[in-house]
C-alpha cells in the first residue's frame, strides 16, 4: 500500500477549506502519493497538529482572521524545526511580494483554481521528498 501525504490546511472559512480538498482531490498529481487533510480554524490547532509532527505541507489561507495565514508562515517558519513547505493563499497576484515576506514556499491566489492549486502543491510534496516517504 503506498503511503499519503498529510497536508494541514488552515482557515477560518469552511468555504475555503472546502475548495482546497476539491481542488487536490485524493492525489494532486500522478507522482504524489495520495493525500489526506488535516483542518484547521485556529492558529492554537495549527501550532498543536506540528507540534505533534506528520505534516508534510502546509496551505494557509492569507485572509483568516484575526491571525492570518502571511503570520502564521512566517512564525512558523522561525518556531518549527523543520518546518515543513508551506503553500499560500493569498487574495490578489500584487500580494505575492508579503508571501516572499512570510517565507512561504509557493502561493496561489483565491479563489483557488483547481490546476493551478493542484502543481503548486504537487511541487510542495515532491519537494518534501513524500514521493520516497
Amino acid at each position: 500500500m503506498q503511503p499519503t501525504a498529510t497536508v494541514l490546511v488552515y482557515s477560518d472559512d469552511a468555504n475555503t477549506r472546502e475548495q482546497v480538498r476539491l481542488a487536490a482531490g485524493r492525489r494532486p498529481a500522478a507522482d504524489v502519493p495520495p493525500v489526506e487533510f488535516l483542518e484547521c480554524a485556529t492558529l492554537p490547532a495549527v501550532l498543536e497538529a506540528l507540534d505533534r509532527g506528520g505534516v508534510d505541507v502546509c496551505v494557509l489561507d492569507g485572509e483568516t482572521a484575526p491571525a492570518g495565514g502571511m503570520g502564521v508562515c512566517r512564525q512558523i517558519k522561525d518556531e518549527v524545526f523543520r518546518c515543513p513547505p508551506v503553500l499560500l493563499l493569498i487574495g490578489r497576484p500584487q500580494d505575492a511580494w508579503l508571501a516572499t515576506w512570510s517565507r512561504a514556499d509557493a502561493a496561489v491566489t483565491l479563489p483557488v483554481e483547481p490546476v493551478e492549486f493542484a502543481d503548486a502543491l504537487a511541487a510542495l510534496l515532491r519537494s518534501r521528498d513524500c514521493v520516497s516517504a
